[in-house]
């Protein structure tokens, strides 16, 4: 940016970035001239044509590495407004770039700080709203369920009680929802600003908060939860609390559609300097078909579980764009209903 700073100072210059190229161009290409010129008239000695010669291709040859050096640097407010957006775009950094210039690149660094901000600003804006209207609606849906109850403990008709309690479970419906809702929300942002610094996870650590967190859900199935761990550290991008949420997703997930009395295997190994981490059942499985539909938002493929439990329709979309956001891939593989399923993590290491 110095240099491209020093030539803003010229007045001529000032507003145009293209003049900054095309003066720059213009010294490069007479640089080779200038220097024929002097060489010719304040050499003592007579100059042969073949000395001419040689003295011109270096001299052009000498000229193009430093005006092509010089041009690299020229284009330093590009490169910079480009790092700008991805580090915006990719982990949701906001960059200070210098907005004082007038030609058209000082304008595009104005207006990509500008946007960012806006978009940071809208987006604030619109977290703020939608946890506004999700505590509204939760407070409409609250209304007509406290009377549903009031009329429930006034003993009323069998037809007006199951009236109520079908008013009851709706409304329970609603306030999942809008729990899903903001949970994608909340998980969404922490992805998004997670610090992907490369950081050494002790595996053998993670496993007793997974088991803490689904040993309720083992013991209502009777489903063993066979560990397996075949290496103690390994140095990810991934937080280690995220990393503990998407196995615990993956697990419930995996007791959710297992039948009674069967196993979940997790299995944590190396392979071709890859960590990979597999979560295997033998529940209900799924068609290949509809593998694709299984990782979208709040999708169409929710089903219940074998216990009879409810799906969110966003664990498994959260789950893969966790591992997604910290460079890994997140696959899932069946071989047909009432087959068991296999959800497979991997991070290169």
């Amino acid at each position: 940016m110095k240099l491209y700073h020093n030539l803003s100072q010229i007045s001529f210059l000032k507003k145009s970035y293209a003049f900054k190229f095309l003066f720059v161009a213009f010294i490069g290409i007479h640089i080779p001239l200038i220097g024929i010129l002097f060489f010719v008239l304040y050499y003592n000695h007579s100059v042969s044509p073949t000395s001419i010669l040689i003295f011109s291709l270096i001299m052009t040859l000498l000229a193009t590495l430093v005006t092509l050096l010089v041009l690299n640097q020229l284009i330093k407010p590009i490169s910079i407004a480009s790092k700008s957006l991805d580090d915006y775009r990719n982990n949701r950094k906001l960059s200070i770039l210098p907005t004082e210039y007038t030609d058209e690149a000082g304008l595009l660094l104005c207006n990509i700080q500008e946007s960012i901000y806006e978009a940071e600003s809208f987006i604030n804006e619109k977290q703020d709203l939608i946890y506004m209207l999700s505590h509204d609606l939760k407070n409409f849906a609250g209304n007509p369920q406290g009377l549903a109850k009031l009329i429930i403990h006034e003993n009323p008709s069998e037809s007006i009680r199951q009236l109520a309690e079908l008013i009851c479970e709706s409304t329970n419906l609603q306030f999942r929802y809008i729990e899903n809702f903001i949970k994608l929300l909340q998980e969404q942002d922490r992805v998004v600003k997670g610090n992907q610094e490369i950081r050494t996870i002790l595996l053998p650590g993670i496993l007793p908060f997974i088991n803490e967190q689904v040993e309720q859900r083992l013991i209502d199935k009777n489903i063993k939860l066979s560990l397996s761990l075949e290496l103690e550290e390994a140095k990810l991008r991934i937080d280690e609390g995220l990393l503990i949420q998407v196995l615990v997703n993956l697990v419930s997930n995996a007791i959710k559609f297992s039948y009674f009395d069967s196993e979940v295997k997790v299995r944590i190994y190396n392979e071709d300097s890859k960590l990979i981490i597999t979560v295997a059942d033998r529940g209900i499985g799924f068609d290949k078909n509809q593998i694709d539909e299984l990782f979208k938002k709040f999708t169409k493929m929710s089903r219940l579980g074998t216990a009879n439990e409810s799906s969110t329709g966003i664990g498994l979309y959260l789950c893969k764009k966790i591992i997604e956001k910290n460079k890994g891939s997140l696959i899932a593989t069946s071989e047909g209903k009432n087959k068991g399923a296999e959800f497979r993590i991997e991070f290169d290491v």
